[in-house]
């Protein structure tokens, strides 16, 4: 593996984890890797990854050149401004998260203003598969120089854009797409399930739609909605804010949310510690024995 630029991760969830299994000994700083019930997962995976974890977020960035910030939506202006009193002209701030054209300028302004250098990153496929070869969209004035110092070490970054906004922008409408999908057919299978009527309703979509496996694909999506609801939620607010401020109604983007934060009000994730189900019929079983219990 190749000895690139010292690089640390604010926050070390999925993300990080994932992109970390391809780097040589990088760094994080997560505000709960001293969290009881938390601290445990976060160490586990930054032994795993030979990822160092560090106390604060200027050891992090005392440390580190390139700063990779891969934390949930509602948190993204927040890890900048605790990060910028410690950067200087010599860092890289890369935002990874899914959030607006508007916040990504937000905080390129943020970043700017402490002389270092930001790079707007939307990451456009699910990382696990990838690793930290996972397709990446990169804009603003220094995504250049990112992508020629990230690229030896296997990155997959297309620069979209010198403009901040341009590739947050790509990813957050893709999201209207996949996350709707993944939001209609937890619906779908909850519904045609009560009938005992999936069988049919899959068929029938292979008729439409040939080429795809439904069953496959419920399973697939109905797992993502479980492992990953309250994050999806959260982009996909950050979704329906960017429609509203270019004045398009975000209705199916709103009605995106509500299916999300069903599953993670309902506690699906902690229901399977975590961990994808292996399949749909999983879901719905443990949906019927929570619902047995609370009756």
């Amino acid at each position: 593996m190749e000895r690139g630029p010292e690089i640390g991760f604010v926050g070390f969830g999925e993300a990080a984890y994932h992109i970390s299994k391809g780097l040589d000994q990088p760094a994080a700083y997560d505000i709960h890797a001293n969290t009881p019930g938390l601290k445990e997962k976060i160490r586990q995976r930054a032994k795993e990854t030979g990822t160092r974890l560090v106390e604060s977020n200027a050891e992090l960035v005392g440390s580190c050149e390139i700063i990779l910030s891969t934390v949930t939506a509602n948190q993204a202006a927040q890890a900048a401004g605790q990060n910028a009193p410690f950067l200087t002209a010599r860092h890289i701030y890369a935002d990874l998260n899914s959030i607006s054209p508007g916040l990504k300028q937000s905080i390129a302004r943020t970043i700017a203003a402490t002389g270092a250098q930001f790079v707007e990153i939307a990451m456009m496929a699910p990382v696990p598969p990838y690793g930290h070869r996972v397709p990446m969209l990169a804009g603003g004035e220094a995504a250049l120089e990112f992508a020629g110092r990230m690229k030896p070490l296997g990155f997959s970054i297309e620069i979209a854009s010198r403009e901040i906004g341009v590739a947050s922008a790509t990813k957050m409408f893709r999201s209207i797409m996949v996350k709707g999908m993944e939001a209609l057919i937890t619906e779908c299978v909850l519904g045609a399930s009560r009938y005992g009527a999936e069988s049919r309703v899959f068929a029938s979509l292979a008729e439409s739609f040939p080429g795809i496996d439904w069953p496959k694909l419920a399973d697939y999506m109905i797992g993502r909605v479980v492992v990953h609801g309250e994050r999806r939620a959260r982009e996909m607010e950050e979704v329906a804010e960017t429609l509203r401020s270019i004045g398009i109604e975000p209705i199916m983007a709103e009605a995106i949310v509500r299916r999300m934060d069903w599953s993670a009000q309902l506690g699906l994730k902690q229901r399977f510690a975590g961990e994808a189900p292996t399949g749909y019929q999983e879901v719905l079983d443990a949906i019927a024995q929570m619902s047995a219990v609370a009756d």
